[in-house]
């Protein structure tokens, strides 16, 4: 691995450790899920001011108004995700930096990523090119209406929180297929598990979370 992705210091292998620790601790038991949380060098996907805190259990900026999610929501967003098993094809909705993104792509065949601004799409590219992660297709685009082309994905991952489940979005569900989102106000947000059946879709309310609001457009 090449030096600024090893970290440092606070950057370093053994702070990563750290935070995977807290993360098990947190109750994140999925051990594909611990695993690719401690190799993913979150501190490459922000600036370099910020990167000494990278492996704290704190949302971040990233620029344009937009955050990279606390460790334990991103390692809560993927466990949740993976917990029918193993899923082929994967949407998310809100590249960001690409953190998430690079998590994904860890345990799923590939993951289809939407990003509606065009500056952040390029730096996350950037950052997961350097970590040779091919499975992935980039589409800048709005992300309420999901990407079509390739619907429908066993995984809906969404990192914005609209006021009501997207209905583009659940129609590009695999029977059997989950998503996972944040739905509400700001202040009033709860993570959702969708679960789409042969004639109906299954939602469960799971945690208070607090995510951007989802924007329709591209900037």
């Amino acid at each position: 691995m090449m030096p600024h992705l090893q970290g440092i210091g606070m950057t370093s292998p053994r702070t990563r450790e750290r935070m995977v620790k807290r993360l098990s601790e947190q109750g994140i038991s999925n051990r594909n899920v611990l695993e690719a949380m401690r190799n993913t060098p979150r501190h490459i996907f922000m600036d370099e001011a910020l990167a000494s805190r990278a492996y704290e259990d704190t949302a971040l900026p990233i620029g344009f108004n937009q955050t990279i999610s606390q460790p334990y929501i991103v390692a809560r967003m993927t466990e949740l995700l993976l917990s029918s098993g193993h899923i082929s094809k994967v949407l998310e909705i809100g590249t960001g930096c690409g953190y998430q993104t690079a998590v994904l792509a860890q345990l799923v065949d590939h993951v289809y990523s939407v990003e509606r601004i065009l500056p952040l799409q390029k730096k996350a590219q950037a950052y997961l090119w350097d970590l040779k992660l091919k499975n992935i297709s980039f589409m800048y685009g709005d992300g309420s209406l999901g990407w079509p082309d390739y619907a429908p994905f066993d995984g809906i991952l969404v990192s914005a929180a609209p006021p009501a489940l997207p209905e583009l979005l659940l129609q590009q569900m695999a029977v059997g297929g989950v998503m996972v989102i944040p739905i509400g106000q700001s202040g009033k947000q709860t993570l959702q598990r969708v679960t789409r059946t042969v004639d109906a879709y299954k939602i469960e309310e799971l945690d208070a979370v607090t995510f951007v609001p989802f924007l329709a457009g591209k900037e």
